[in-house]
C-alpha cells in the first residue's frame, strides 16, 4: 500500500516541526512538502499532488483560506485541514466556505492531530467537538433567526483578495505587483477598485477590513 502523502505549510518554523514531528510516527504517512506561505503551498500541492494538505490560516502572502481556495480550485481531490488559534464561529464559517475538509485548533493539535489526519485519510471530515459544538450552534441560530437585512459586503474576487492581503501586509505597489506577476500599473488598477467596491478611502481602513474577514490575523491581539 502506498503511504499518505501530506503537505504541511506553516510560516513558523518551530510549529511547523512540531507537526512534521507528529506525523512522522507513522509508518504509512510521509510528508512531501513543508511551505513557509500560502503561495508557496498552492505551488507545491499543484506540483506535488499530495493527499492531504495542513495549513495554517494566519500565513503570509496568500492566507489558509485564500490557499484552499486555490488549491481546490486546482486539485479537488487534496483534502485540506486547516489549523488556526482563532475558534469563532465567523472562522469556523469561513473554513467551511473554504471547502476545508477539517478545522483543528492549535491549541489541540498535539493531541488531536494525528486523528484529525487519519479522518481526512479516510475520506471523512474532522473537527474538535468544541468547534463542531460552534459551527451547530451558529447553523441553528441562522436558521431559527427570520431572515433580516443585514450589512452586505461586496465580494471580492480572488485576485482582489490576494492584493487586500498584500496591501495589509504593508507591501507597496510595486512589490503587489511583483508578486503577483502585474503591471504596476494593473496593482494600481486592483487596489482602487478594491476601495471603491468596499466603501473605502483609506489603507488603514483596508487592514481593518482584511482582519474582519480573516484575510489577515493579527498575532497576540484581541480581534477587532
Amino acid at each position: 500500500m502506498s503511504k499518505l502523502r501530506i503537505l504541511v505549510a506553516d510560516d513558523h518554523e518551530i510549529v511547523r516541526r512540531g507537526i512534521v514531528a507528529l506525523l512522522s510516527n507513522r509508518s504509512d504517512w510521509e510528508v512531501c512538502a513543508e511551505c513557509s506561505n500560502g503561495t508557496q503551498a498552492v505551488k507545491q500541492t499543484e506540483e506535488l499532488r499530495p493527499d492531504v494538505a495542513i495549513l495554517d490560516v494566519g500565513m503570509p502572502l496568500l492566507n489558509g483560506l485564500e490557499a484552499t481556495r486555490q488549491i481546490l480550485r486546482n486539485s479537488p481531490d487534496v483534502r485540506i485541514l486547516v489549523l488556526t488559534v482563532t475558534d469563532s464561529d465567523q472562522m469556523a464559517g469561513a473554513v467551511l466556505e473554504a471547502g476545508a475538509r477539517g478545522f483543528l485548533l492549535k491549541s489541540d493539535a498535539a493531541r488531536d492531530l494525528v486523528t484529525a489526519v487519519e479522518a481526512l485519510q479516510n475520506h471523512r471530515t474532522y473537527f474538535t467537538a468544541r468547534v463542531a459544538d460552534m459551527v451547530l450552534s451558529n447553523y441553528r441560530a441562522r436558521n431559527g433567526a427570520p431572515e433580516t437585512v443585514a450589512e452586505r459586503v461586496p465580494s471580492l474576487t480572488p485576485r482582489e483578495r490576494e492584493v487586500v492581503q498584500l496591501v495589509a501586509e504593508g507591501k507597496s505597489t510595486k512589490e503587489v505587483a511583483t508578486h503577483l506577476n502585474l503591471s504596476v500599473k494593473t496593482a494600481e488598477t486592483h487596489r482602487s477598485n478594491i476601495m471603491r467596491k468596499l466603501g473605502i478611502h483609506s489603507v488603514s481602513e483596508l487592514v481593518l477590513y482584511a482582519v474582519r474577514n480573516n484575510i489577515v490575523q493579527v498575532t497576540g491581539s484581541n480581534p477587532i
